[in-house]
């Protein structure tokens, strides 16, 4: 028998390929997606991407989408209250797995984890510890199509929002930029891939700066 679990959703690749592999792995049965919206923007928290996108992603996926709401100035207390509401919605369903992107940063699992104790739930990492080179490569071959959202200016020049995640893009980035961005260089938002019953659509609209800092890529459904 499966084991039913719940996925956090990002919309972004890591998202994507995490539910690849547990969907391939024989041993779950995910029953839904988990994603953080903001609802003054009511948009993907992180990414930036319209919520609107995000329920096509689901609807392509044939899985349902649970959403947590947060205020753009909600607090981490603010947030793990929703959080844990949803987390024992989830439970009595009879799920006690959440699983997670997450690809090598330690204190962000430890964070999860320790919140998910709070619930006696646990967590599950299908890409932990994984080469984010081999991933990103693997990513692009399985046939996954991904465009970037929203890119650090710290980390990479603004002309990067708004690409898409290809070859090229890779042999672009900066040495010291983890191909995958998993120290938040960049954020992605998936369109079709072998998960997908159907791409989704959209077009690329305009690029603007928050906080002096993000460039965030608009996608127009």
């Amino acid at each position: 028998m499966l084991e039913p679990i719940v996925l956090t959703w990002s919309g972004g690749k890591d998202s994507a390929l995490a539910l690849y592999y547990l969907k391939y792995s024989g041993q779950y049965q995910i029953t839904s997606l988990l994603t953080t919206i903001t609802r003054d923007y009511d948009r993907i928290s992180m990414h930036g991407v319209r919520r609107i996108l995000v329920d096509s992603q689901a609807e392509s996926l044939g899985l349902p989408l649970e959403e947590v709401f947060i205020s753009k100035n909600s607090s981490n207390e603010d947030y793990e209250n929703q959080m844990k509401d949803k987390l024992m919605f989830f439970q009595g369903q009879g799920v006690s797995s959440i699983a997670f992107g997450d690809l090598f940063l330690e204190d962000i699992r430890q964070y999860r984890e320790k919140n998910l104790s709070q619930v006696n739930m646990n967590g599950i990492f299908p890409l932990w510890g994984k080469d984010t080179h081999a991933l990103a490569r693997e990513f692009i071959e399985l046939g996954f199509q991904a465009v970037i959202t929203c890119i650090d200016s710290q980390k990479l020049d603004k002309t990067f929002a708004g690409r898409y995640f290809d070859r090229r893009f890779l042999a672009d980035l900066p040495v010291d930029v983890d191909p995958c961005g998993e120290n938040g260089e960049f954020h992605s938002f998936v369109f079709d891939g072998p998960i997908f019953k159907n791409p989704i659509s959209f077009k690329i609209g305009e690029v603007v700066i928050k906080e002096e800092r993000f460039y965030f890529c608009d996608l127009l459904p």
